[in-house]
């Protein structure tokens, strides 16, 4: 699944205050329960600190992917967010963490679930993508640098 069929103007978040990775996933719930109703912020919370516990979503060079299956989740949704201080996130790189995109996925069909989490980490695997999203300067800048970018990448492996 592409970041074009994942994001939204509405959930990228420029320069977020994130305080703590606890406190950031507290905040991404609140985030996907007000843009979503059918979602309930404490069950997405509760999942997303679920997964971490299992292992650090952080992948290295400043990028975190939190991702979790919820029951009554109509359709994968992800949220990005850059934030306007590193945080520590556990990261396999044990790098501070200034980018994360949330991938919120339903209970079903978790072969999509992994494909696109696939997608996101070579995505983010690009430096340009990365410097792409570090030079925006607001939500809507950080949102098309995103997607204009992943277009122009598909673009330039054919």
């Amino acid at each position: 699944m592409r970041v074009r069929e994942l994001l939204s103007p509405e959930r990228t978040h420029h320069h977020l205050h994130g305080a703590s990775k606890k406190r950031l996933l507290d905040q991404v719930a609140q985030l996907a329960a007000q843009c979503r109703p059918e979602l309930n912020e404490q069950q997405v919370f509760e999942a997303l600190i679920a997964r971490e516990r299992l292992g650090s979503t952080g992948i290295g060079e400043g990028i975190a992917i939190p991702h979790c299956r919820l029951p009554g989740c109509q359709q994968p949704m992800g949220i990005l967010i850059s934030l306007d201080a590193p945080i520590d996130f556990d990261a396999v790189d044990s790098r501070p963490v200034d980018l994360v995109f949330v991938l919120l996925v339903p209970e079903e069909n978790p072969e999509q679930h992994l494909k696109t989490l696939s997608h996101l980490a070579a995505l983010f695997s690009q430096q340009s993508f990365r410097d792409g999203l570090r030079a925006a300067s607001d939500d809507e800048t950080l949102y098309h640098a995103a997607v204009d970018s992943e277009a122009e990448l598909d673009l330039a492996t054919c």
